[in-house]
């Protein structure tokens, strides 16, 4: 069976952002850290096609999940 590997470069390409490793630091630099009542999805830099998809990955627990959860903790941290 095949696992799709996924990192923050493809989520930030399937989100339609820049997805080198600089523009990924670029962005989580620029947009972290996100207060800790407001969840990764609900975050301002978002619209509302990459909120959606950063929802349905938690709550499908979809191959995305591990990547997601990844960037949550990246914008979170201070």
């Amino acid at each position: 069976m095949h696992t799709p590997a996924y990192s923050l470069n493809t989520l930030f390409a399937q989100m339609g952002l820049a997805n080198s490793d600089e523009a990924i630091d670029a962005f989580i630099s620029s947009h972290s850290p996100i207060p800790g009542d407001i969840q990764l999805p609900d975050a301002a830099c978002w619209n509302a096609s990459q909120a959606a998809l950063l929802k349905q990955a938690v709550v499908d627990d979809s191959d995305w999940t591990e990547v997601v959860e990844q960037l949550d903790a990246l914008m979170h941290k201070a």
